[in-house]
């Protein structure tokens, strides 16, 4: 198994840049499709953005694209999101999810492993 740990949320104000990043262990991140989703209240858990597993496709919701670039650093065993232009409606808890099988993968069922999220919460 995988462990994701996600670390990077916090409080900003619209406008802002974040950068998560999520540190894998226990496997080799390199075996694995990595994607990040994120979950406001009362809402169901969204597709945000994934990426292959040497880093040279990504896929990006509509919602993000030109705003949020997702990469890795296999060497690292890490995962980063760098969110830019963030508006209020980023505000959300924010995971990342591990997927060993297939590309592309953006729905949530089709991820096996997940960490417990950081909250990235936007100000107006």
């Amino acid at each position: 198994q995988v462990q994701l740990v996600e670390s990077g949320g916090g409080l900003v104000q619209a406008g802002d840049s974040l950068r998560l990043s999520c540190a894998a262990s226990g496997r080799t991140l390199a075996n694995y499709v990595m994607g990040w989703f994120r979950q406001a209240p009362g809402m169901e858990r969204e597709f945000v953005a994934a990426i292959s597993w040497s880093g040279g496709s990504t896929r990006y919701a509509d919602s993000v694209k030109g705003r949020f670039i997702i990469s890795r650093d296999n060497a690292k065993n890490t995962v980063y999101l760098e969110m830019n232009s963030l508006k209020p409606e980023d505000t959300a808890a924010y995971y990342c999810a591990a997927e060993a099988t297939g590309w592309p993968r953006t729905l949530a069922r089709e991820y096996d492993y997940w960490g417990h999220g950081t909250q990235v919460t936007v100000s107006s």
